[in-house]
């Protein structure tokens, strides 16, 4: 296998208070959320003191997304760390893939409430659980593996989280591999 393209979440002190360059907010579901800024995190892996978080506390059956402006197939390993803030219907959040709108993307999530870990197809707006031999790490040991072939087209990647989760994320990585 061999690299084809990387992708890196990069933020700076100039990016407080708003969305980093190449990256847009999305959402799927009716209501208010989905709104991403730069924040000061002190405890933010990276030790760059920066986060991108999710700050709005939407409906029950939001999903709020952030997505990068860079098309990626779907060999594609992603990575982020991330960090429950507050959220009292959900809470955590997680990574998107294959995205190709608002309403049809993979994601794969945490949520310390429920204490699971998900792997989920967005079809039509609706999602599902399950799995394209597709394989999820939490905490760098193997927790998922499913199968499914929903989504084939190369899309975008990015970050979700769900109704009123508040979440900073830090350390995203997208990294394509051709076989």
């Amino acid at each position: 296998m061999s690299l084809t393209l990387t992708l890196a979440l990069m933020l700076t002190k100039a990016d407080l208070g708003k969305m980093p360059a190449g990256w847009e907010a999305a959402q799927t579901g009716a209501g208010k959320g989905s709104v991403w800024k730069v924040v000061a995190d002190d405890t933010a892996p990276s030790k760059s003191g920066l986060a991108l978080a999710q700050t709005a506390a939407g409906p029950e059956g939001l999903f709020n997304m952030c997505v990068a402006k860079s098309r990626f197939g779907n060999n594609v390993a992603l990575a982020v760390s991330l960090k429950a803030i507050k959220g009292e219907s959900d809470q955590g959040g997680g990574v998107v893939w294959l995205y190709q709108d608002a309403n049809n993307y993979y994601v794969t999530r945490f949520n310390p409430l429920e204490d699971n870990f998900r792997v989920y197809k967005v079809v039509g707006g609706k999602r599902t659980h399950l799995g394209k031999e597709i394989t999820c790490t939490l905490d760098d040991k193997h927790k998922l593996a499913v199968t499914d072939g929903t989504i084939q087209k190369p899309g975008l990647v990015g970050l979700w989280t769900k109704a009123d989760a508040q979440t900073n994320f830090d350390r995203f990585e997208a990294k394509e591999f051709k076989k």
